[in-house]
């Protein structure tokens, strides 16, 4: 049985512990109110944007003549997934979920006999893929230090997706990211971007708006398709950048708390051990002089 001098300090360890989980759970919980309104902000952008370029696509009957963010190079041999995870840890599963998703998927793909390789995004990210698939990874982008992310570090990482696909880099493009339900669920997603591919109930409430409306668009919708598919690209990329934002604080968060409660049940223990232990040593102490005395 551990001495009464190594339970204090043990004891005194978990404190110091707890009050650091504390701290880190109201930061965190400072932290996600803001980035919960900037994701939640973005997605009514990301969202019609998406359908009215799934619109704009069902309008063009010449699929030779479609961009080729669209229509893609006509292979799917070549896969290129961006991983978007956090720059820390501290967070519970949230970068673990996201990898594992983006693994399952290269796995297949690379047991179908694709070619795949890996961008990620956040250096947490890197560090868990970077065991299992060594070669297909590319060097990290990370944003560490950066206090607010934001359209300027989306437009860089699709400059590089968009630079390498022209350069006939790769056919498919995934983006991985965690969707930000709530404090205790944030969804691991996987979101096609290139070619692009749009949600059905998008494009349906879109033709909802326009039903038995007929439009001529000026310029053709190629042309305003050349336009904004690249932008589309980077206004993705943020969404997922923002959603990940907001899902790390809340799995931070949730945590944290956890793991506060997980030490104050430790000190309870702890504290029980420390005070049996004690209380059997005055007793011990006790019977000694007891007995002494009586030998006298």
């Amino acid at each position: 049985m551990a001495s009464l001098k190594e339970l204090r300090n043990r004891i005194a360890s978990v404190q110091a512990t707890q009050k650091i989980t504390r701290a880190m759970q109201m930061v965190a919980a400072s932290k996600l109110r803001r980035a919960q309104e900037a994701a939640e902000a973005a997605r009514p952008y990301a969202d019609r944007m998406g359908a009215v370029l799934s619109n704009l696509a069902a309008g063009i009957t010449d699929a030779e003549s479609a961009p080729k963010l669209l229509a893609g190079t006509g292979s799917e041999q070549r896969h290129l997934l961006i991983v978007a995870t956090a720059e820390r840890g501290l967070c519970g599963g949230f970068n673990s979920s996201i990898a594992r998703l983006a693994r399952q998927d290269a796995k297949k793909l690379i047991s179908d006999g694709k070619k795949v390789e890996i961008l990620c995004v956040g250096r947490k990210g890197h560090d868990v893929l970077k065991r299992y698939f060594s070669a297909e990874l590319r060097a990290p982008i990370t944003y560490q230090g950066l206090k607010n992310i934001g359209y300027d570090q989306a437009q860089e990482v699709a400059a590089q997706v968009l630079s390498d696909f022209d350069a006939d880099g790769f056919d498919v493009c995934t983006l991985y990211y965690s969707r930000f339900e709530n404090v205790i669920s944030q969804i691991p997603t996987g979101l096609q971007i290139i070619p692009a591919s749009f949600d059905a109930a998008e494009a349906s409430d879109m033709g909802d708006t326009l039903q038995g409306a007929a439009y001529d668009y000026e310029p053709e919708e190629n042309e305003i398709l050349e336009a904004l598919l690249p932008r589309n690209i980077a206004v993705q990329i943020l969404r997922a950048l923002l959603e990940n934002a907001a899902s790390e604080q809340g799995a931070r968060m949730s945590a944290m708390d956890n793991a506060t409660r997980n030490a104050g049940e430790m000190i309870d223990s702890l504290s029980i051990t420390y005070n049996r232990s004690r209380q059997a040593q005055i007793t011990k102490e006790l019977i000694e002089i007891i007995s002494g005395a009586e030998a006298l």
